[in-house]
């Protein structure tokens, strides 16, 4: 049983590196986890924030412009602040109220189209600028985790040789454990760099789908309904 256990005892493995490894292969292990975490979480609650954006994008078409009028179909939009087609519909009716109580001052040299297309521009920037958010953070480890993880690679083989010129004969036994901790980073900096590249190009895509919609939901608000509804008063 003793047998057993020390055989499947392995001396080159996750644990007797972390367990044997210095301050520099420590902290690049640290790094690459922590890098792994961040990109993990981003991707997760950028994507729990796309599907419920384009949730609210499909509900949007039917729900609002099957309302009567501006008011009615804003408050068939739910979700509050976290859906920003309301955000776009109410920034899109408080422009066109703003200027139509401003009739006879300076806004009404303004053509009421581009007044409140700059208006929505805003809110679209916003919502352009959150959906970006995040994004930086995949392209930043899909980009250098690669290299940290060489980093542990070549401080590895700098322990395999420093065995080898301390021992004076390059057997196995030596040069074992720094061959597999720089292996074991070249891996961890592969394994943390390809989930980040691929979130991001997967995210990229979504992101794309959604502002499609929001531009579609910004000229159809203009069009057909505010300056309908600007006209019918």
């Amino acid at each position: 049983m003793a047998d057993a256990a020390v055989a499947t005892d392995n001396p080159y493995g996750i644990v007797s590196f972390v367990q044997n490894g210095d301050a520099v292969s420590r902290t690049v292990l640290f790094i690459l986890v922590f890098m792994s975490l961040f990109s993990w979480y981003v991707i997760i609650t950028k994507a729990l924030d796309q599907r419920a954006l384009k949730k609210y994008a499909l509900s949007s078409e039917k729900d609002f412009w099957a309302a009567s009028n501006l008011q009615d179909g804003l408050a068939r939009l739910k979700g509050g602040d976290d859906n920003a087609f309301r955000g776009l519909a109410s920034d899109g009716i408080q422009s066109l109220e703003h200027h139509e109580r401003n009739k006879g001052r300076l806004t009404e040299n303004i053509d009421l189209h581009d007044w409140i297309s700059s208006h929505l521009q805003r809110r679209v920037d916003l919502i352009t600028s959150d959906l970006s958010s995040g994004m930086s953070v995949l392209a930043s480890v899909g980009s250098t985790a690669p290299f940290v993880g060489l980093f542990g690679t070549v401080w590895g083989i700098y322990h395999a040789l420093t065995a080898i010129g301390i021992s004076g004969q390059a057997s196995i036994d030596k040069v074992a454990g720094p061959v597999g901790e720089a292996l074991i980073m070249t891996a961890l900096g592969l394994a943390v760099a390809v989930p980040a590249v691929l979130g991001f190009n997967w995210l990229m895509r979504r992101n794309k789908f959604i502002i499609e919609r929001v531009t579609d939901r910004t000229c159809d608000l203009v069009d057909r309904g505010l300056a309908r509804d600007a006209d019918g008063s």
